[in-house]
């Protein structure tokens, strides 16, 4: 192939280009300087259509919130069941899809389908057995020691030992969310298998809010799945403005009447005190059975009844159907109330003794 050489012209037409794009980059650069620094492109979230966030932030941070105190109320029920320290932790609240919340679940696990009236649909409760064979192990009368964790589906009598702990969480749940919706909650089934379980299409949005409970060395994770079609009607009342009028209300007479109803349930210690007396340390230790105690106080006097220690009422002495009892005659004005002495009472028998 024969060598093709630039004539003289054509040499001269390159290097007159080259000079004329030089000087409009520099020319570019420098209008560009003028301008002053070049601004930032505005910052682009990505958006996952097949996972919609249809819960607002509003309404997630009011539900960690409720289920926050849910959860050290639950602990402390917890605890005092099993006999031993147990601590529930809120791990998390997520928005996600029902098909993601399955797959996420182990097989077999405890599956228990809710219904929580008034609200549309069915909840979810599931505990791991890492946690739940521990507990029932506890129940049975068994140690501290992290046993063996079995993968099988419950037993009749470890689903039976199992409905007092999921009673237990129902009855916290109910009393966590008094404020937002009375619920009536119960439990509909059991399953093992939680792939078998569709209580909503599988790309439908869930809530998952989920526990780690902690029993000595051992721990494990309760789920609670709730489907937004299910609050999506009260979604409005999951507010920080909702949550905030809360405490700032004022009394109204059903509050009233349902605080009168739990006082009304309590129980209280009520003391009555016959007569005071003091005595040496000798005659102390030389009382024997028949001995009499002699008091200042007349037997006509009225007697002293307190409740939780406090002064409430004055009484006088009898029997009822065999049984010693007091009967109230008077009741002790508020302004005179006042906690019985801290010293201890010495002991003391009626003067017809």
């Amino acid at each position: 192939m024969a060598e093709e050489a630039l004539s003289q012209a054509e040499v001269e037409s390159l290097l007159t280009t080259m000079e004329a794009g030089t000087a409009r980059a520099s020319a570019q650069k420098q209008a560009a300087a003028a301008k002053g620094p070049a601004r930032h492109r505005d910052r682009v979230l990505p958006y996952d259509f097949k996972r919609p966030e249809r819960v607002g932030k509003e309404q997630m941070r009011a539900l960690q919130s409720l289920h926050e105190g849910f959860g050290r109320n639950f602990g402390a029920e917890l605890s005092a069941l099993l006999r031993s320290i147990v601590e529930v932790k809120l791990t998390s609240v997520d928005q996600l899809t029902y098909s993601e919340f399955i797959f996420s679940l182990e097989n077999p696990t405890c599956f228990n389908l809710l219904r929580a009236e008034p609200l549309e649909g069915n909840l979810i409760l599931d505990i791991n057995p890492s946690i739940l064979y521990p507990i029932i192990d506890r129940l049975l009368g068994g140690g501290k020691e992290a046993g063996t964790i079995v993968r099988r589906p419950l037993t009749e009598i470890e689903l039976r030992l199992m409905s007092r702990i999921t009673q237990l969480f129902l009855n916290e749940l109910r009393h966590a969310w008094e404020n937002v919706l009375p619920l009536k909650l119960s439990v509909e089934r059991v399953e093992s298998n939680p792939q078998l379980v569709q209580i909503v299409p599988p790309n439908e949005v869930v809530i998952l809010i989920s526990f780690e409970i902690i029993l000595g060395e051992m721990r494990g994770m309760m789920n609670m799945c709730i489907p937004f079609n299910s609050i999506e009607r009260i979604s409005g009342k999951l507010t920080s403005n909702n949550w905030a009028t809360y405490g700032k209300s004022t009394s109204s007479a059903e509050s009233i009447a349902q605080i009168s109803r739990r006082i009304d349930r309590s129980l209280v210690d009520v003391v009555v005190t016959l007569a005071d007396a003091k005595i040496n340390t000798d005659d102390l230790l030389g009382l024997r059975v028949g001995d009499i105690i002699t008091t200042d106080k007349d037997v006509r006097q009225p007697l002293d009844v307190a409740v939780q220690g406090v002064t409430k009422f004055h009484a006088v002495p009898g029997a009822l159907k065999g049984k010693k009892a007091v009967q109230i005659e008077t009741v002790v004005p508020p302004t005179a109330t006042a906690p019985p002495s801290a010293a201890p009472a010495a002991p003391s028998k009626p003067p017809s003794k």
